[in-house]
């Protein structure tokens, strides 16, 4: 009976101690939770702000030039092959270009590369520069200019109250062209940041950080642009000249 008692005793105390040690954990797990909920997810400073920026951009439309040099090798290439070639009879080479022949023959005409746009540099058209990548930059007010003028800028929005901040990054873009069913956006996270520290001409606003997502033009060459003065598609190297500041920045995110 002692021995039985003991036991009895010893599973009480136990699991007493055990009631109240998982009501405490759970407690440390709310209140967690909540201070979770509360904050942001992001590793910085209570001071700074983060601004989601968006690369948006079309593709090539028509297969880029062929560099000379490559197109030196190939003819190199196509020549030697030339000479090392199989010989086929007469009978076999006339049949093979009998094929294709007859009522069936489509006459193709390639469109031209070098579009209206191009010819005035009209760089508010989707419809120039098919063979490179075309980037969208807004003129307007934005955080961080300088006395509130207008320069230019990428879509971007400052993280508020966005479930991730892929969320903010759809928003800037979706409050510049209205809608999102002809964007693409390249993956969840950003691909590229960098810190913006106070200048000179903003001494009252503190330094923030600027994420930057990558979207793309998708069955579309035109978009109603609003929410800013001005707006221009350009090329990397065209890019590069409204950002001089930026650029060795800028050349190593942007690959083409």
């Amino acid at each position: 009976m002692s021995i039985l008692g003991f036991k009895q005793g010893f599973g009480k105390s136990t699991c007493s101690s055990l009631s109240l040690y998982r009501s405490k954990m759970q407690k440390s797990v709310t209140l967690l939770a909540r201070s979770l909920a509360r904050t942001r997810g992001f590793c910085t400073a209570n001071t700074e702000e983060i601004v989601a920026s968006v690369l948006f951009e079309r593709l090539p439309v028509v297969i880029p030039k062929i560099d000379p040099v490559i197109y030196a090798f190939q003819e190199f290439s196509f020549r030697w092959q030339q000479q090392y070639r199989r010989i086929y009879p007469d009978k076999v080479l006339d049949k093979s270009e009998a094929r294709g022949k007859g009522d069936y023959q489509i006459e193709y005409e390639p469109a031209p590369r070098v579009t209206e746009a191009d010819k005035t540099n009209d760089k508010r058209s989707l419809q120039r520069a098919l063979d490179r990548r075309l980037y969208l930059l807004l003129y307007g007010n934005t955080y961080g200019a300088p006395d509130g003028k207008p320069l230019w800028h990428f879509p971007e929005k400052v993280y508020e109250t966005e479930e991730t901040l892929r969320k903010c990054a759809e928003s800037a873009l979706k409050s510049v062209i209205g809608d999102l069913s002809h964007t693409y956006f390249v993956g969840n996270a950003p691909f590229a940041h960098m810190v913006i520290p106070p200048t000179e001409n903003v001494s009252d606003l503190p330094s923030f950080k600027r994420f930057f997502f990558k979207s793309q033009v998708i069955a579309t060459n035109q978009f109603k642009i609003g929410k800013c003065e001005d707006h221009v598609w350009v090329t990397k190297d065209e890019l590069m000249e409204y950002f001089p500041e930026q650029a060795e920045f800028l050349n190593k995110m942007i690959i083409s």
